[in-house]
């Protein structure tokens, strides 16, 4: 059976939390790519920042709903908002990115990884050994295993 290493890419381009919005854009432009690792100066993984986190920094804002109660008023979902603001106003790629990334090392079979993609709705999936990232799968990846 196919595993990780088997079909990851291994030069794998990553961003630093530093990169500008505009920046990562045009490396994705640049690269024909859809995401990148975040990485800190040491090389380990830190989150992960996709096409998606970009395009979610330009949709409509959506007013929250505000109920009154007696005198007070109180904003639903307010995390969210908060989120939702900073996305729209960021900067750089930490302020975009995704933590708390799943990730697989190179032994992992090919159909873990597709059910991971397709159970948790990822389209990147980083390869990590000791923090450090070895490689990146995307869907493009598994097709191509698959189909060989």
């Amino acid at each position: 059976m196919l595993k990780a290493r088997d079909i990851m890419t291994k030069n794998v381009i990553v961003v630093k939390p530093s990169t500008t919005v505009n920046e990562f854009a045009k490396i994705l432009i640049n690269n024909k790519i859809s995401g990148a690792p975040v990485v800190d100066d040491n090389g380990n993984m830190l989150g992960i920042v996709t096409e998606n986190d970009l395009i979610e920094q330009n949709k409509r804002f959506h007013i929250p709903t505000v109920i009154r109660i007696f005198d007070a008023f109180i904003t639903l979902n307010q995390p969210a908002v908060e989120q939702q603001i900073k996305k729209m106003t960021a900067a750089t790629v930490a302020d975009i990115c995704s933590n708390g990334v799943i990730s697989v090392d190179e032994d992992a079979p090919i159909d873990e990884i597709a059910s991971i993609m397709s159970e948790k709705r990822v389209h990147h999936i980083p390869v990590v050994q000791d923090k450090k990232i070895v490689g990146m799968i995307g869907k493009i990846d598994i097709i191509k295993g698959v189909s060989s």
